[in-house]
């Protein structure tokens, strides 16, 4: 019998992909999934890549000038107290200001946007203690 399964197998033709081609093509939500439109959207201005990489481009630039003042180890040194800084979180249920991040950046004395009304990206969380530790534990 497996003769005959192979020798019906080999005689077969291979199926191609059948779609409909031209201007009333469908989208095949079962193969490419759901398209999206904000993924497909543009800047809406040229600056507007600048300003979402501002903090990227602003350490970059200091590093390197920090670099070229004081040597290869001050930005490592600095880099180091960065990710020590980011590592130290508080409960989450309770906000974060990251002082010490604000403090390593020189920004410590600045008044922004997120300081009087708040970063949007961090609204208040109200919750249960203990439930959300257990969350963040794994617990849950």
């Amino acid at each position: 019998n497996s003769r005959g399964v192979a020798s019906l197998l080999k005689d077969t033709i291979p199926v191609t992909e059948f779609s409909a081609s031209g201007p009333f093509e469908g989208h095949d939500l079962l193969r490419r999934g759901f398209t999206s439109v904000k993924s497909e959207l543009l800047p809406s201005h040229p600056l507007e890549l600048s300003e979402k990489n501002f903090r990227l481009n602003q350490d970059k630039t200091n590093f390197d000038m920090l670099r070229n003042v004081q040597g290869l180890h001050a930005p490592l040194k600095l880099q180091m107290e960065f990710r020590a800084v980011k590592q130290v979180q508080r409960l989450p249920f309770l906000h974060s200001s990251n002082m010490a991040l604000d403090t390593l950046r020189g920004n410590d004395g600045c008044i922004g946007f997120e300081d009087i009304l708040n970063d949007p990206s961090q609204s208040e969380v109200m919750g249960e203690p203990h439930t959300m530790m257990e969350y963040k534990l794994g617990l849950l």
